[in-house]
């Protein structure tokens, strides 16, 4: 599990292209509580894997690897907003394959 968390939290941090202080600051915690969950020496609380989960708009079962599928966060967006959202995730998709 702890390698899981590693990768996640590294990768979801690095495609937000922000550094570990930038995390950390965000989170409340030192630059080396991040360093540290990214080398596997130890593993974010419960409390902090929530939080983490919350910064990135991911599940938890996201971060530990039960889970591969990826939310986006909508809640303030009327429904034709997010018809044009699943429309350009629908386009970036197609242009992937």
């Amino acid at each position: 599990m702890k390698n899981e968390i590693k990768i996640r939290v590294r990768d979801l941090r690095k495609a937000r292209n922000i550094t570990q202080v930038q995390l950390a600051k965000t989170l409340c915690v030192s630059k080396q509580s991040v360093s540290n969950w990214e080398n596997n020496n130890i593993l974010p609380s419960i409390e902090m894997l929530v939080r983490i989960a919350k910064y990135f708009s991911v599940s938890t079962d996201y971060l530990l690897c039960l889970d591969d599928r990826k939310y986006v966060e909508t809640t303030n967006l009327d429904e034709k907003q997010i018809a044009h959202f699943q429309q350009l995730m629908d386009d970036v998709a197609k242009n992937n394959i």
